[in-house]
């Protein structure tokens, strides 16, 4: 008997549309569909990556109890490199995930990340995988860069947001791609709100925290004139913004010329880049984005 074609998941990049994952695999998994292969990038490596360790059950349970409180009780603000270290949301992962080399894994897997100092794509695929998450999460200007060799590591967003290319280079034959980005562009969405509106919820005015929230917010007042006629962004509105945009473009680029065999579209576009405590509707849209290509999905495995 011929053996079926090699398949590929690839999980793309999204910040907290990401949770929609847990909702796609989760649905993948009751088609009956098991990938021999899955690429992650961004919140796509974390949940890539737990997937990869039969873990996923356990981040699922662990996003659906998250609170906004909570949410921003794992950030550690800080003004070098970036507005997150990223250090207590890696704490928190070492104590509840068991990290582990990527030889030991379940299921084959692979990250990628960007070298900030040549802008090369990096696809990580042993060592630390905790670590390579890290590197892979780090959005440019909001968690600070991973040290690695004589360089750092950010975000592999930047240059393969959706990395279809590293998964048919690990063999995959067949590729189903998850596109957190779809309906993004186009939306005025970002943190600034959020993180003054949990100022308040946490208590959490402490060391010139609230004067520092309100800078970013924008409209200080310096810029009262202006203010009364436009309303401007936050600085990290004006950031998070224009990376969603770069991300869409590179994406739709790369995609191009390197297109996934199935391609899933969850339509998250309204949540904002830290909403990780709206875990329950980003993995219901992530189900019914799979079911709105239940199809198209089987007609690929029978190809």
């Amino acid at each position: 008997m011929q053996a079926r074609p090699r398949l590929g998941v690839v999980l793309g990049s999204g910040s907290a549309r990401g949770w929609a994952h847990l909702g796609v695999l989760a649905e993948l998994g009751a088609m009956g569909v098991q990938p021999d292969l899955v690429c992650g990038c961004s919140i796509g490596a974390l949940v890539g990556a737990a997937y990869a360790m039969d873990d996923l059950p356990k981040l699922e349970s662990w996003a659906r109890s998250l609170t906004r409180k909570q949410v921003f009780g794992l950030l550690d603000l800080s003004f070098k490199s970036g507005l997150i270290r990223g250090e207590r949301l890696m704490q928190f992962f070492a104590g509840h995930f068991v990290d582990c080399d990527f030889s030991e894994l379940k299921r084959e897997f692979a990250i990628v990340a960007t070298d900030l100092a040549t802008g090369r794509e990096i696809w990580l695929r042993e060592g630390s995988v905790l670590s390579a998450v890290r590197a892979s999460i780090a959005l440019p200007g909001l968690m600070r860069p991973l040290p690695h060799g004589k360089s750092f590591l950010v975000d592999g967003g930047l240059v393969n947001p959706v990395p279809v290319s590293l998964a048919r280079a690990m063999g995959a034959e067949t590729v189903i791609a998850v596109d957190l980005g779809s309906d993004v562009v186009g939306r005025r969405r970002g943190v600034g709100a959020e993180l003054s509106a949990n100022t308040s919820a946490n208590g959490s005015n402490k060391g010139g925290l609230g004067s520092w929230l309100k800078a970013l917010r924008g409209n200080n007042d310096e810029d009262t004139a202006e203010a009364a006629e436009l309303s401007f962004p936050s600085l990290v509105n004006v950031l998070t913004t224009s990376i969603n945009i770069m991300q869409v473009r590179i994406a739709r680029s790369r995609l191009a010329g390197d297109p996934a065999d199935v391609m899933i579209n969850p339509r998250l576009g309204h949540l904002g880049l830290l909403d990780y405590h709206r875990a329950e509707e980003a993995i219901a849209e992530g189900r019914a984005a799979v079911r709105r290509m239940h199809a198209a999905i089987e007609q690929a495995l029978a190809a």
